[in-house]
């Protein structure tokens, strides 16, 4: 029996957050939906169809405008704007172009479109615009629901959504988009953020503190290792005290203070350092688009750009900055 577009889902974009969200978005979802997936990626597809095989339909499409065809719900999980640009809005091989071309007949709800990569607002806010404007636009809703939690987050089903959607239908979408990502991440942090565009203002801003406190936290560390203390001790007093933040307690970059953490396994598997630095410029380009001012964010990038700039540290987890602090001399 073929599937009907209000029991399948497409998920696009199984890099190292999608793939496990992917995964765990299979796992709980109803054996009889079809869960169609997109990627540039041969490989990935395949070792998904193979890992997923005993727990449901699983379906590979080309592209973004396939996808549309065939389901009433696409989340994607993309690198950057300009996949984003080219996944939603292609004339022939986008969302939006699919989503207009679909069989009127066919569809039996709102076509749900989500984005859950780290975009800058701009680009969600044209994503926003160009469905305001689609010829089905009354029957298709985006929503952006960004996540926190890294990789390790996206395979334990942890993670955090922030989700803007159209304050006018939110009563309507948001319970659909909560009962699509609890399968994700953690149903009590999955967050209504406001607005189209509201959520990866959130994101945004979640991780300018999160690097912030990366670098702040590493620095901090360091003083105490070349002080001569216990860093697992000085990290317990730490968290059980006023300097306590996610970077000591959940993510420590101390190797070996805790474990399955990115630091003790050399820094890999972590948030990469590079995409840290990306964030965190994105957060210094909305200070200035809002007029807020700021005083951190310069030193923490030109930090961060020192690391990557050593290949000993590129392309490892952000808290690499410890390592490379710890390995420096003072200036």
């Amino acid at each position: 029996m073929s599937s009907t577009p209000a029991d399948t889902i497409a998920f696009i974009g199984l890099g190292v957050m999608g793939y496990p969200m992917a995964k765990n978005l299979r796992k709980g979802l109803d054996k009889s939906t079809t869960l169609l997936i997109c990627d540039i990626n041969a490989d990935a597809l395949e070792r998904f169809i193979t890992e997923t095989a005993d727990q449901g339909p699983v379906r590979v499409v080309p592209n973004g405008y396939e996808a549309a065809q065939a389901a009433d719900t696409i989340i994607t999980m993309l690198p950057n704007s300009a996949a984003v640009k080219a996944v939603y809005l292609d004339p022939a091989t986008g969302i939006l172009a699919g989503a207009a071309a679909a069989s009127p007949a066919a569809a039996s709800q709102t076509k749900l479109i989500m984005e859950c990569g780290t975009i800058e607002t701009s680009t969600i806010h044209a994503v926003a615009a160009a469905t305001s404007v689609s010829p089905v636009a009354s029957s298709l809703t985006f929503v952006d629901a960004p996540v926190s939690g890294g990789p390790m987050g996206a395979q334990d089903a942890t993670l955090t959504f922030m989700v803007g959607s159209d304050p006018t239908t939110a009563s309507q979408t948001f319970p659909r988009v909560q009962s699509l990502l609890s399968h994700m991440g953690s149903p009590k942090g999955i967050f209504l953020c406001g607005a189209v565009g509201a959520g990866t203002a959130f994101k945004v801003i979640n991780n300018y503190l999160s690097a912030i406190t990366s670098l702040a936290a590493s620095e901090a560390l360091n003083i105490g290792v070349k002080a001569g203390l216990d860093p697992a001790l000085l990290t317990a007093v730490i968290n059980a005290s006023g300097g306590q933040c996610w970077v000591t307690s959940k993510s420590n970059p101390v190797p070996g203070v805790q474990a399955g953490v990115p630091s003790s396994r050399g820094y890999e598997g972590g948030f990469r350092i590079e995409l840290c630095a990306k964030v965190l410029g994105m957060g210094s380009q909305l200070a200035q688009e809002v007029g807020a001012r700021t005083i951190l964010d310069g030193p923490t990038l030109s930090a961060f750009e020192e690391a990557m700039a050593d290949e000993r540290y590129r392309g490892k987890d952000a808290r690499v900055v410890y390592k490379w602090l710890n390995e420096s001399e003072r200036k």
